[in-house]
């Protein structure tokens, strides 16, 4: 069994430089670097007022909503989220989410296997690249 607990992660915060607006803290506890087969699973935060980044990924995710409220936009179609909302965001669709309420939006999302490219529209700080992968490649020096 491979177990993770999501009050015990060591979140890592995002942002980019064009939009002081987008920025997110997020932890994979559950990818193919850690052993699983065919499923990869993120936990993110955002705080009111902030967004996580257009971006796409190589495998459809299902996004659960555990805390907080945003909007969840998946190509041209937006949606209210709260808790216990569920999305689907197909693979390589362009998507982002934007925390809305006065609590930080908590977010699990599940993926569909367990190596994952993620692209987003801008480079993301502090790795300074917009293509990432889960588990995470080497970055050159």
């Amino acid at each position: 069994m491979i177990a993770s607990n999501i009050d015990s992660l060591e979140l890592i915060e995002i942002w980019n430089d064009v939009d002081s607006a987008m920025r997110a803290r997020f932890q994979f506890p559950l990818h193919g670097g850690v052993g699983t087969d065919s499923t990869a699973v993120v936990y993110f935060e955002v705080e009111p007022g902030e967004y996580l980044g257009t971006h796409t990924d190589s495998a459809e995710e299902v996004l659960f909503v555990l805390d907080g409220e945003g909007i969840a936009v998946v190509g041209d179609e937006d949606e209210e989220i709260g808790p216990g909302s569920l999305a689907v965001v197909p693979a390589l669709a362009p998507h982002g989410v934007r925390a809305t309420g006065d609590r930080t939006l908590r977010v699990v999302g599940f993926f569909s296997g367990a190596e994952l490219e993620h692209v987003f529209d801008e480079p993301i700080q502090p790795i300074g690249l917009a293509r990432v992968t889960t588990p995470p490649a080497e970055v050159p020096v």
